[in-house]
């Protein structure tokens, strides 16, 4: 049984900082690709950021520079450090874990397990 906990998430003024931290169980990191996802809207989920199982990651245009993925291989924990955070960064914030790897840039819909996720509200 694969479960994905999000935590981390709260309120914050624009410029500042949070880590946001994904408990995986019943998933190893070495399985394929895990990612961060942003759900905007009901039915908008953007990607945020994904590290391959071996380590090699990749970001949305829109956190570059600002947000940093990393993985505790020996917790099996998935970490998003956010900085410079602006107001349209507010989202829920879900992690995602697919048997498959990233490639490029893996969809959405290609992960196959999401925890349910953290609130992130800039003001």
């Amino acid at each position: 049984h694969v479960q994905l906990v999000e935590s981390g998430g709260g309120s914050v003024q624009t410029g500042g900082s949070l880590t946001l931290s994904c408990t995986l169980s019943g998933y190893s990191f070495s399985d394929g690709c895990v990612g961060w996802f942003r759900q905007v809207t009901e039915k908008v989920r953007e990607g945020v950021a994904q590290v391959d199982n071996y380590g090699g990651t990749r970001y949305a245009e829109s956190v570059k520079g600002r947000f940093t993925i990393s993985k505790d291989t020996a917790k099996n924990i998935l970490y998003l450090t956010m900085n410079n955070l602006k107001l349209e960064d507010t989202a829920i914030y879900r992690c995602g874990a697919a048997r498959v790897r990233c490639g490029r840039w893996l969809g959405g819909a290609a992960f196959d397990y999401f925890g349910r996720g953290t609130q992130v509200t800039v003001s």
